[in-house]
């Protein structure tokens, strides 16, 4: 009973992920048509693209805000009313300028929702199953991604602005994602740490943990606000208590950026293009990226709670340093017979959700103390989309310049430094509360 409360709750602000999954990846679609209707140059091109991740950028920085003021529960609705607005104004859009700030206000949700979502789930859950109900948020992501590449695929010629379809569609999840969240409670640890409301929060972790062991949770939170209380100088968010923390957040952030996987998501149809399929065939190829992430990020979260979160990263590792050189060898040879690049790129996306994709929201949920979690949350979701925005932006002229044969060997060479990095810093964080991780980390 108690993991059936627990999972639909779950399940429900996991809606945030769908939203953000779609939102990103849908733009794949529609960025040729855009680009041909407003006559965009390649810098105005990049732009047009990266512009939602800049305001993702924006989103994730602030994003800790609301959700320590206002609580995770209103947060996540305003950030599915964004979706909303920004998916009925993109499709409408008239021009390029108006077309840019709804695109912009998307991404604030994106943002936003990387912050708040992992937060509440990280918050509700029990500490045995913690990894794979914070992980269903990246389920969802890529489930979005997905959609999206299918939905482009299927809705691609129902008319000459196809691509405003494409877009609009997202309104029918957002409408979902808001009606769905009436029906979610607030999270028990921002209620005590924030309110002081002990007995509502009583309830709801009984609700979540079936009764057992409440007495002890709700103790480690409130020793926890002491202690932060009991300081007799308040320790800022950047200091030596906090830098172990801050430095997994922002490093496990930035190897997920250069791994290049937004750069694949975003741009997938032209790189197949490059390989000579045809448009049609590329946007098949972009669902089948879709579809093989949601099967690995499934499979991920059965045993995240198994294996731990760096043994799928040390497996992940191997597996992405290996394809990307693959693909980089295949374009530096044109060896494109058949569909050699999107079947290696199938296997980089499968060890990508196996382990990147689906340890990052759960690992920068569980490494922060209660007091500054939602900052934590933050810093890693910007550090996440700041990178996102930089990969995005860049890469058409990256790729134009260096060729796709040294900029996948460059995305290659960070996942070696990646593997370094888990082997020999990343600690296990499987198991364990999140007050005890608090102790152990900081």
């Amino acid at each position: 009973m108690k993991f059936n409360k627990v999972f639909f709750w779950s399940i429900v602000v996991a809606l945030g992920g769908f939203l953000f999954g779609f939102d990103t990846a849908v733009i794949s679609g529609a960025e040729r048509d855009i680009q041909d209707l407003w006559g965009l140059s390649a810098y105005q091109h990049g732009l047009t693209i990266s512009i939602a991740l800049f305001g993702t950028v924006i989103g994730a920085l602030f994003g800790g805000i609301p959700s320590d003021k206002i609580g995770r529960k209103n947060t996540l609705i305003w950030i599915g009313v964004f979706y909303l607005i920004s998916a009925i104004g993109s499709a409408w859009a008239t021009d390029w300028y108006v077309f840019m700030a709804f695109r912009f206000l998307g991404g604030l949700g994106v943002g936003a929702s990387s912050v708040a979502a992992p937060l509440y789930i990280s918050e509700i859950s029990p500490a045995d199953s913690r990894g794979k109900l914070v992980a269903l948020f990246q389920f969802n992501i890529v489930f979005g991604i997905l959609i999206s590449f299918l939905s482009n695929y299927l809705l691609e010629g129902i008319s000459d602005d196809d691509w405003r379809w494409m877009l609009g569609v997202e309104a029918i999840p957002a409408v979902a994602f808001l009606a769905a969240l009436t029906f979610v409670p607030e999270s028990p640890r921002w209620l005590i740490l924030k309110r002081g409301m002990v007995e509502e929060a009583r309830t709801i972790l009984q609700l979540a943990n079936g009764g057992s062991n409440v007495d002890h949770i709700i103790d480690d939170i409130k020793r926890s606000k002491q202690e932060a209380i009991d300081e007799k100088v308040k320790t800022p968010f950047f200091s030596k208590r906090y830098s172990t923390p801050i430095m997994l957040a922002v490093t496990f952030a930035i190897f997920n950026q250069v791994s290049g996987i937004n750069a694949i998501i975003y741009y997938a149809p032209r790189i197949f293009e490059m390989t000579g399929l045809g448009k049609s065939s590329a946007l098949l190829s972009s669902a089948g990226i879709g579809l093989v992430n949601l099967i690995f990020t499934m499979l991920a979260l059965y045993y995240i709670d198994r294996f731990g979160r760096r043994k799928l990263m040390l497996i992940g590792s191997f597996g992405l340093i290996i394809t990307l050189a693959l693909v980089a060898n295949a374009f530096y040879t044109e060896a494109f017979t058949g569909y050699s690049v999107p079947i290696y790129l199938f296997i980089y996306i499968a060890f990508f959700a196996f382990s990147q994709g689906a340890v990052i929201w759960v690992f920068i949920s569980e490494i922060f103390p209660n007091k500054v979690r939602a900052y934590g949350q933050s810093l890693g979701s910007f550090t996440h989309w700041i990178m996102a925005a930089l990969v995005a932006f860049i890469f058409p002229y990256v790729i134009e310049t260096l060729g796709a044969g040294n900029t996948f060997l460059f995305f290659s060479g960070m996942m070696v430094l990646q593997l370094l990095f888990v082997w020999k810093i990343m600690p296990e964080t499987k198991g364990t509360s999140l007050e005890q991780i608090e102790k152990k980390v900081t």
